[in-house]
């Protein structure tokens, strides 16, 4: 089989190359090869069992047409200093001008007008002030919001789009290798577990998101292809009643406050933060069953969810920063016999686990149902709790009653972008005729960065 251009992986990094080369008027024969399913063909079985399943062969939520993120919460960040490194390998002035032409993208498919967070001047300035007394930075990052459920009818667009502008998609394969010659990538295997696939192409495009992070790695350390260990994140979903956030939601809608806490002072950071939104498990290869937050345009819930996470770097004589967060959440899954463990603020400080009955009595009630009440300290890496602690006990200043103790904290929450490949600012490897893209790739961090990338890999084939 054939194709002047392969894309393995239909996240936002994958989409929005094959339709920028479409936009720019490319004839070249385009293939994107995806393991799971069609947008309109993805569902979650939670949504009628009210509980997770472990979907075999993979998560719904996180594979298929569209990738994770418009799955999970469909926020894009409109500032350059938010998503990962891109704008170190590209340039921030480049990076923020293609997000505003990718934005422009999204708005033509069907993304709401309204941008969060520019208005409420006076109030803004009197949160930084009290990020600035924390110890806390707040970052500016204007928001568009998709939202889950109108974020997989914009992808469905831009599905059907491709489709009729002669883009091959080929749902329901895995890429298992690479096909080289030398220093030259010819194209790659691929199988659906019945049929494999010889598919060879002028260009591979590797954009296997956040989920085949791990898969790259490896691929990366059999074909020496050039990448460092990277950052791993670690840390926990956090929920608290929306009243409590009330005014933060208002003005900003997402906090992107970071911090660096004594005695430690590694990186720590908010993200993906859900007014009114649902706590979510998530599943990932091997059975790692890992922590999220949605947030719908109609559907709201009483409280507000947001992640706190530790960066962490490995390098010597341990470089294995995924496998080292995978063992995290492995510990966590099992403490809570597969599920998600969640634990209240009050509990941990008290150094007590939470039962139950606790949670049951208190204000803030779980959104996700089937977690599992717990003590996530008996295996959070200590480093990490004490970060997490005390960045909560800083965001208390910021927004007062984040640390109650009825705040609850679920785990594992982890963000596996470790693996960074080596690349030109044209996305060029050390393997001629690959490239790598998206969150997998190491540099990009969510979805908008995920779809800059895209744009500029689309540009540069077409």
């Amino acid at each position: 089989m054939n194709t002047d251009v392969v894309i393995i992986g239909a996240g936002p990094a994958g989409i929005f190359t094959a339709l920028e080369m479409l936009k720019k008027g490319s004839r070249k024969r385009i293939l994107i090869v995806e393991k799971g399913k069609a947008v309109e063909d993805r569902h979650c079985p939670k949504e009628k069992t009210k509980k997770c399943v472990n979907c075999k062969p993979y998560c719904h939520i996180t594979t298929g047409f569209s990738g994770a993120g418009a799955f999970s919460d469909g926020k894009l960040s409109l500032s350059y200093e938010v998503g990962g490194d891109l704008p170190t390998l590209i340039g921030e002035e480049k990076a923020q001008e293609t997000i505003h032409y990718t934005d422009q993208i999204y708005l033509e498919f069907g993304a709401d007008t309204h941008i969060e967070g520019l208005e409420h001047e006076e109030e803004r300035k009197a949160i930084r002030k009290r990020a600035i007394q924390a110890g806390l930075k707040l970052v500016d990052c204007p928001i568009r919001h998709l939202g889950t459920e109108k974020a997989q009818s914009l992808y469905y667009a831009i599905e059907q789009y491709l489709l009729e502008h002669g883009v091959e998609l080929l749902f329901g394969y895995e890429c298992t290798n690479l096909i080289l010659e030398g220093d030259l990538c010819r194209g790659v295997c691929v199988t659906n577990g019945r049929d494999s696939r010889e598919i060879l192409a002028e260009h591979t495009v590797i954009a296997t998101g956040r989920r085949g992070a791990d898969w790259l790695e490896s691929l990366c350390a059999e074909h020496n292809i050039a990448h460092q260990p990277g950052t791993v994140d670690i840390g926990v979903r956090v929920e608290v009643r929306n009243e409590v956030m009330e005014t933060v939601n208002r003005v900003l809608y997402e906090s992107k406050l970071v911090g660096y806490p004594k005695p430690f002072k590694n990186k720590v950071r908010t993200f993906c933060q859900n007014p009114g939104g649902f706590v979510s498990q998530e599943n990932y290869d091997n059975d790692l069953a890992v922590v999220n937050g949605h947030s719908y345009k109609e559907l709201k819930s009483d409280n507000t969810n947001l992640a706190i996470l530790c960066s962490h770097n490995f390098s010597y004589p341990f470089n294995q920063p995924i496998a080292y967060a995978q063992k995290v959440g492995e510990l966590t899954n099992m403490l809570g016999a597969g599920h998600i463990l969640v634990q209240r603020f009050g509990d941990i400080l008290d150094g007590k686990r939470t039962w139950p009955k606790e949670l049951a009595f208190s204000n803030v009630r779980p959104t996700l149902p089937d977690a599992v009440a717990g003590d996530i300290t008996a295996a959070m890496p200590y480093r990490a709790m004490i970060n997490i602690i005390n960045f909560i006990q800083a965001m208390d200043q910021v927004v007062p009653g984040f640390a109650s103790s009825e705040t609850l904290l679920y785990s594992p929450e982890l963000k596996f972008y470790s693996n960074r490949v080596k690349m030109d600012e044209d996305f060029n490897t050390n393997v001629r005729g690959l490239h790598c893209l998206g969150d997998s790739s190491g540099w990009t961090r969510g979805l908008m960065m995920a779809s800059v990338m895209g744009v500029l890999m689309g540009r540069r084939l077409a």
